[in-house]
């Protein structure tokens, strides 16, 4: 059950901060968006981000910065594997398997439901 609470608060805490910047800033949500990913990386490479996960769980794994540090992780698992290639091929195979469901799911999603551009 802690463990519940604490990936809520951790994930919270990402979407609460995410939610001030929209509103608060110029900023648009895409810029957001990608310096979480950047945010992740950089923690994730630092292992700064690893306190986090280990606290968080899925709070801290399954939002952007998760994703940000999943690249990380990978990429420099496969360049100790491999060499500097690793550097490029690391992170696509690191977050294949989530970057394959997010592309299956938005289709299945834009089939089921009609989606319309903001006016």
């Amino acid at each position: 059950m802690l463990s519940y609470i604490r990936a809520f608060i951790v994930g919270g805490f990402i979407c609460v901060v995410a939610q001030i910047l929209m509103d608060k800033t110029k900023l648009t949500p895409a810029r957001i968006l990608v310096s979480f990913v950047t945010l992740g990386t950089l923690l994730g490479a630092l292992n700064i981000y690893d306190v986090l996960i280990k606290f968080g769980k899925a709070g801290a794994s399954v939002p952007l910065p998760g994703f940000g540090y999943s690249l990380a992780k990978a990429a420099i698992k496969e360049v100790d594997r491999v060499g500097l290639l690793g550097a490029f091929t690391g992170g696509i195979k690191g977050t294949a398997g989530g970057i394959t469901a997010a592309i299956v799911f938005g289709y299945i999603m834009a089939l089921i439901f009609n989606p319309k551009t903001k006016d």
